[in-house]
């Protein structure tokens, strides 16, 4: 015979069989087909990215966040028809870390920058998915100018790669359940 603890034993992995199988039946991979029956990557080239409104200041960031959006979106280069409409504002503000205690100066510079996005569908009508996508990149300041210039373009890249993955994963998450047409 059986003893309770043995028998208790086997219920709690049963149990934990039953919830684990139940739990995955509820996931969906996210590079799967869509509950259209289309391809993710395709309902993701769908999408189309709208010229970017910038305060002063910020155009390069801008520039690249859209340039890493439109390719991560359509990276094949293959025009497909347009579905969605995707509106992003970017800001990147720079903020001063570490300084120098003899000369006062910065040694290192960290951008902070949010993108707020908006995608609706295209035709004006409802609007699929907000959000905003935050990070930060630094770059350290060098006694020659050009060279500082250099790391803070390469931070601004860094940058619009960090947000465009952000947003990507962030519409695809959402595309990849959503049944809209």
């Amino acid at each position: 015979m059986s003893s309770p603890k043995t028998l208790r034993r086997a219920v709690r992995l049963a149990t934990a069989a039953a919830l684990a199988l139940g739990l995955t039946a509820c996931l969906r991979p996210l590079y799967g087909p869509t509950p259209s029956g289309a391809p993710l990557a395709d309902v993701l080239a769908a999408v189309q990215v709208e010229p970017f409104i910038t305060a002063n200041g910020q155009e390069r960031l801008s520039h690249y966040l859209r340039s890493e959006l439109v390719y991560d979106l359509n990276g094949s280069g293959q025009l497909q028809p347009k579905r969605y409409k995707l509106t992003v504002s970017a800001t990147g503000t720079p903020t001063l870390p570490l300084t120098d205690s003899t000369t006062g100066r910065a040694d290192a510079v960290t951008l902070n920058g949010a993108a707020t996005y908006v995608l609706a569908l295209i035709d004006g009508g409802k609007i699929v998915t907000t959000g905003r996508a935050v990070g930060s990149a630094t770059y350290d300041r060098n006694p020659q100018r050009f060279a500082s210039v250099r790391a803070a373009r390469e931070a601004e890249i860094r940058l619009g790669k960090l947000l465009a993955e952000q947003i990507k994963i962030r519409l695809a998450s959402v595309l990849a359940t959503n049944p809209t047409p």
